[in-house]
């Protein structure tokens, strides 16, 4: 094999006639372009040259070969365009929709290190609670937390599970003692709200008989994480990011039917944009990296 600066110096001492010439159209050496010469030689065991004083001739095989190694360096340059195509492709805005409990905890230092990799992405982030329609262009990607995501066209995959189950403080549980059991649960108050959140997490103290327990709501799922850590009483919280946090406990284990998934999404006419390809993979692989730790 033979490498690619012999080429180029091989190129342009047959478009020069010399190895001054070529080293000045190349900025190296005369001494640099004349090894690489005898490199390509030794390398393709041909003569390529004449070495006479007036300079460099091509042989009659260099002449043939002449064509061929001009056509790959249009097709090096051919991918260099592409490749700053595609580059300058992967820059501008790429918007996200994520739930705001995610976006204010497991997401700033993954956002952070984004930004520091690829400072030509600009993020906008959506952290409504209400799923965006991506069919719809309300949104490029979507981290989701769901048994399975519905929509049009919405491609993408599982990241983790993310199991909703009862977290208290540390500091309400050296208080108050930490329920073991869903029949203990009865003794404790708990913090509800939670936006898009309440619904199925109403359904879940129905189920219990435990909605006059409730003696606080928030609007938000980030209220339910500042209640809880307060030590105001028990909440529900998606176990991804609850588990990680160092101030609060997990009271009991989620039932199978509590489990949903952490869905990374975007639809199906963005997969491959640079821009949004590059967000996909690098938030899929920090995510899935977090949810092994």
């Amino acid at each position: 094999m033979y490498d690619w600066n012999d080429l180029k110096a091989f190129l342009a001492v047959a478009e020069t006639g010399s190895t001054l010439s070529a080293a000045q159209a190349l900025r190296v050496s005369q001494t640099t372009v004349a090894r690489r010469i005898a490199a390509l030689e030794e390398a393709t065991g041909l003569n390529l040259f004449e070495r006479r004083q007036a300079g460099y001739a091509l042989t009659p095989v260099g002449e043939a070969m002449l064509a061929r190694a001009a056509d790959v360096r249009d097709a090096a340059e051919r991918f260099g365009e592409a490749a700053g195509a595609s580059s300058r492709d992967a820059g501008g805005t790429v918007s996200l929709t994520v739930m705001e409990i995610f976006a204010v905890t497991i997401l700033p230092p993954i956002l952070r290190d984004l930004r520091a990799a690829h400072p030509e992405i600009h993020l906008h982030l959506d952290t409504s609670d209400e799923p965006r329609d991506l069919a719809s262009g309300a949104a490029d990607i979507a981290i989701r937390s769901s048994k399975q995501p519905t929509g049009a066209g919405l491609v993408g995959r599982r990241i983790a599970d993310n199991p909703w189950t009862v977290y208290s403080s540390r500091d309400y549980a050296d208080l108050h003692g930490i329920p073991h059991s869903r029949e203990q649960l009865a003794a404790h108050p708990f913090i509800g709200g939670g936006g898009y959140v309440w619904e199925p997490y109403q359904a879940w103290l129905k189920q219990y008989r435990l909605e006059e327990s409730v003696v606080m709501q928030y609007d938000s799922a980030s209220g339910l994480l500042a209640g809880v850590r307060s030590g105001m009483g028990l909440t529900i919280l998606p176990a991804f990011l609850a588990d990680r946090e160092p101030d609060l406990i997990r009271c009991i284990p989620p039932k199978r039917e509590d489990t949903t998934g952490l869905w990374l999404l975007t639809h199906e006419r963005l997969r491959h944009v640079p821009r949004v390809r590059l967000v996909l993979d690098f938030l899929a692989a920090e995510l899935t990296k977090l949810g092994r730790t």
